[in-house]
């Protein structure tokens, strides 16, 4: 982290998972062990938990996010929720283009970009999925793919737009496997993230800009993780539905 250029953004990404009480209580237990935190703290959470995590994060730091938004205002979209349906349940973030979207649901750079843009004439805050499998690494397509993917999805961003943006490097081999990257290849893929949008927008953007890491960031290993000049936070997956493993990260990106 380099907090002197940047924010940390530690965000928990709940997944298919907590009912409506289950994600009251986990909030309530969560709130006094975050309260202190020196950065920003976000859970995404389904949509049928939202209206249920804004009342119980009510008047705590803890920022309410949705698990994804359609790239249109509305229509015959079947199941879909848009950027205004969300600003008004009081949704602040949106996680954008997530690895289990693409592989399950046919999401593609193109249809991330538009989502991107529809959270942020929104008002909202997109956290920008990118990542490659195993296969593009063991090829050694990581940094082409981490920068196309990036570009793709910042098409058409305004540059005073960028400050509301988040990139999450997340790469595919690493999501609910258990496997981590290590800390070098976590901040290696963040500084390609970082490189792409300064290619894109500027040296400047680039170091204001926060990139976070998603790969089965944990308790134990996010220390040495957010010690990394590039890594400015974690998108949390497992470890988010557990309040002290949850506080733990939280404090680490603290420091």
């Amino acid at each position: 982290m380099n907090k002197a250029y940047r924010k940390a953004v530690i965000a928990g990404n709940w997944k298919m998972n907590k009912t409506p009480r289950e994600a009251s209580a986990l909030i309530s237990e969560m709130r006094p062990l975050v309260q202190n935190a020196d950065c920003d703290v976000v859970l995404c959470v389904p949509f049928i938990d939202i209206p249920a995590a804004v009342e119980a994060a009510k008047d705590s730091n803890i920022k309410i996010g949705a698990e994804n938004v359609h790239f249109k205002a509305s229509g015959a979209y079947t199941g879909e929720v848009s950027a205004q349906m969300l600003v008004e349940s009081g949704v602040e973030y949106v996680v954008v283009g997530h690895s289990e979207r693409r592989t399950y649901f046919g999401e593609t750079d193109q249809t991330v970009n538009l989502r991107t843009l529809a959270a942020l004439e929104a008002g909202l805050k997109p956290i920008v999925c990118v990542g490659e499998t195993l296969e593009q690494r063991e090829l050694g397509y990581t940094e082409t793919l981490l920068k196309y993917q990036t570009k793709m999805a910042l098409t058409n961003v305004k540059p005073e737009q960028l400050k509301n943006v988040i990139i999450a490097y997340e790469p595919v081999w690493a999501i609910g496997t258990g496997v981590t990257a290590t800390a070098d290849q976590a901040d290696e893929g963040n500084g390609f993230v970082r490189a792409a949008v300064a290619e894109a927008f500027g040296e400047e953007a680039a170091k204001a800009l926060t990139v976070q890491y998603g790969g089965s960031m944990n308790a134990g290993n996010a220390a040495e993780l957010l010690a990394k000049e590039n890594v400015d936070g974690g998108l949390i997956g497992g470890a988010s539905l557990k309040a002290a493993d949850f506080a733990t990260i939280v404090e680490a990106a603290s420091k």
